[in-house]
């Protein structure tokens, strides 16, 4: 089973080294790691993607929240969120076929962000199916080159991740 997680770590040296660490060091598979600075200069948020079951699932999480640079952590399963992932695709730009790549790219919303005599290189953004569909629709054309970030996810509606405030904490402890 795919699982989402999605943390918040201090951005600071080595934290990212530890996490990967945590994974390799028993044996879990990462399928895909993305993580930028937050709004916050002193925070990142990391989204990671693996495979397992409940039991798994529940070991990564534990030991997430062992280590020290680990902010929140924030596991999707039971969560309502959306997903997106970028990949950029360079694709042969023969003249005879220039015109139907731009199609098909202006039906998923892509961009074209570089052209060269005989390349574009596209942009696409979008869940994982979408991302299918337009490789699956531009392969036959010849896919000379594909990046891909993985997935992002962030809850639905007012749910953040966020760090509590120190009064936030002082009223729920109270409360």
């Amino acid at each position: 089973m795919r699982h989402t997680i999605s943390l918040l770590v201090e951005n600071e040296f080595g934290v990212l080294s530890r996490i990967a660490g945590l994974f390799s060091g028993r044996g879990f598979n990462i399928e895909s790691l993305c993580v930028a600075e937050s709004l916050d200069p002193t925070i990142s948020t990391m989204t990671i993607v693996t495979t397992g079951n409940d039991a798994i699932l529940e070991q990564i999480l534990k030991q997430l929240n062992k280590l020290i640079n680990v902010i929140k952590v924030v596991d999707f399963k039971d969560i309502d969120y959306v997903s997106r992932e970028m990949i950029l695709v360079k694709v042969n730009a023969e003249e005879k076929t220039r015109a139907e790549i731009l199609r098909i790219v202006e039906i998923f919303r892509g961009k074209v962000i570089d052209v060269s005599s005989r390349t574009y290189t596209v942009m696409i953004t979008g869940d994982e199916d979408k991302l299918g569909a337009f490789l699956n629709l531009i392969k036959p054309l010849g896919i000379k080159e594909l990046v891909r970030t993985g997935p992002i996810a962030m809850a639905r509606g007012e749910r953040m991740l966020k760090i509590k405030e120190k009064t936030e904490m002082k009223e729920e402890s109270n409360g």
